[in-house]
């Protein structure tokens, strides 16, 4: 269910320039700058680039995208 909110103007502006350089909505953007936001307040104690790796891996190995990694 989608609700109306009210946003800054410098809000809106900047998630629409890095919504257009990450190929995302305006909208889309600010929910994954929520969502990073919600999971760094969540993990403090772990760099947002760990986050956002950990993120991938899970998509990848959700998708069967990931092999088996051997030892020496």
């Amino acid at each position: 269910m989608g609700r109306s909110i009210k946003l800054s103007d410098k809000l809106l502006a900047d998630a629409s320039s890095y919504g257009k350089a990450l190929q995302r909505s305006t909208p889309r953007q600010i929910e994954y700058w929520a969502r990073m936001g919600k999971l760094a307040e969540e993990n403090s104690d772990l760099p947002l680039s760990f986050i956002k790796e950990t993120l991938v891996a899970l998509e990848e190995s959700a998708a069967c995208e990931v092999s088996e990694f051997r030892f020496g």
